[in-house]
């Protein structure tokens, strides 16, 4: 079989696969906000957030809202980032208002009697589902697309825009719910967003470390023999004292970190070390070698 022809069914199978986990995404979501969250007054951010004030108010069904109001932010989606993420979200979007639809007349799993169970158990399906979404390359919800294009114009971060968002939606779901339900809503989405950052980037959550250091290649060796991590070396000169010194780079994980720190110090306790988080590894070697 050509190459040519092994690639597109590759992509083919991939973006299959993509859609697959998406749709799984999507009806967690639902579920979430149809069996538990909504029947107690407790409301998610964004245009959800928006979209289940408006049901509440206007009695517009909820997976209507749902699609128009994501349309415009698709749209943009498309503009900015490109086909393949628009298709994707366009695919969530419309899934997710299907499946509320579909589970409307659900029974609510949890009562709001215990509203500390509502907002955890909520809050971890709907990171969950919204997580698998974001993973495989999609979106379930518009605003953060519009805090993307915002953050190009004003000197803020996507997150800060996001938070400055909810914060008016989740002001006004303090009008209609109450305060309760608003602190509710926001302890909601907070635990939600830690969700949504471990199924994304998972447990193992990934450090770069940068050692300098006169002791740098027995620091690097060591690092190998007793982490079983490769390190890199690359050249550097003090800017104080002119003096020319190697700088040892590895990426570890988020477990390995006190054990690093441990070898370093044993060698070099004057090293300067900088550990910062790493968002994805890819390619290289970074798998583990096994420690004899």
């Amino acid at each position: 079989m050509p190459q040519q022809q092994i690639s597109k069914k590759s992509r083919a199978l991939d973006l299959t696969r993509r859609i697959v986990m998406i749709a799984i995404g999507a009806v967690m979501t639902a579920y979430a906000l149809e069996a538990v969250l909504i029947p107690n007054a407790v409301i998610d951010g964004g245009v959800t957030g928006v979209s289940i004030m408006g049901n509440y108010l206007f009695d517009v069904p909820l997976g209507v809202l749902l699609f128009v109001l994501n349309i415009p932010f698709v749209y943009l989606g498309y503009k900015q980032v490109g086909k393949t993420f628009a298709i994707l979200s366009m695919t969530g979007i419309a899934l997710l208002s299907l499946s509320t639809t579909l589970l409307h007349q659900i029974d609510p799993i949890l009562s709001s009697n215990d509203p500390l169970l509502i907002v955890l158990s909520g809050g971890v399906m709907l990171g969950v589902g919204i997580g698998i979404v974001l993973r495989n390359g999609g979106a379930l919800d518009g605003s953060e697309v519009l805090a993307v294009l915002i953050s190009r114009k004003v000197p803020f971060s996507v997150g800060d825009i996001i938070l400055f968002i909810n914060a008016f939606i989740f002001t006004g779901a303090g009008f209609i719910y109450g305060l309760e339900g608003a602190l509710y809503s926001a302890t909601t989405y907070y635990i939600a967003k830690v969700v949504i950052d471990v199924v994304q980037v998972g447990l193992e959550k990934s450090k770069s470390v940068k050692i300098v250091s006169k002791h740098s290649e027995e620091i690097g060796s060591t690092i190998q023999d007793r982490l079983g991590r490769g390190v890199t070396y690359s050249e550097g000169r003090g800017g104080f004292s002119n003096e020319k010194m190697d700088i040892v780079t590895c990426v570890i994980t988020r477990m390995e970190e006190n054990k690093i720190i441990t070898v370093i110090k044993e060698i070099d306790p004057t090293a300067f070390v900088v550990i910062t988080d790493v968002a994805e590894v890819r390619g290289g070697n970074f798998k583990k070698r096994d420690i004899h």
